[in-house]
């Protein structure tokens, strides 16, 4: 059985614009996925991170689990889910370092 890996440091930080890649690993078969549907294919904004935590995907079918960076990210309500939510409306969302890509200025 191998060991798990040490996490490497964040590449976010507070105020990064990122995007959660529009993809579907439960399509291929059994996973543990942390990373809500209705934010994938969106844009949102780096407010923290939390620290590197065992990757709870690999964690959930009892394989060693490698260190992730975990991030609070904010995404606006009415680009979710339409403009009845007010502008300046937000959801915070824990997501893994893994599923977060950065978006290019």
């Amino acid at each position: 059985m191998s060991s798990a890996t040490i996490a490497t440091p964040p590449i976010f930080r507070p105020g990064d614009r990122v995007r959660i890649p529009l993809k579907w690993p439960e399509k291929d078969g059994p996973c543990h996925i942390r990373t809500p549907a209705y934010v994938r294919g969106h844009t949102g904004t780096i407010v923290r991170h939390f620290g590197a935590f065992a990757n709870p995907e690999q964690l959930a079918f009892g394989k060693p689990a490698d260190k992730k960076n975990l991030y609070h990210v904010a995404f606006k309500l009415d680009e979710l889910w339409g403009s009845e939510h007010g502008q300046n409306a937000s959801l915070l969302i824990e997501i893994y370092e893994h599923w977060i890509e950065r978006i290019e200025s």
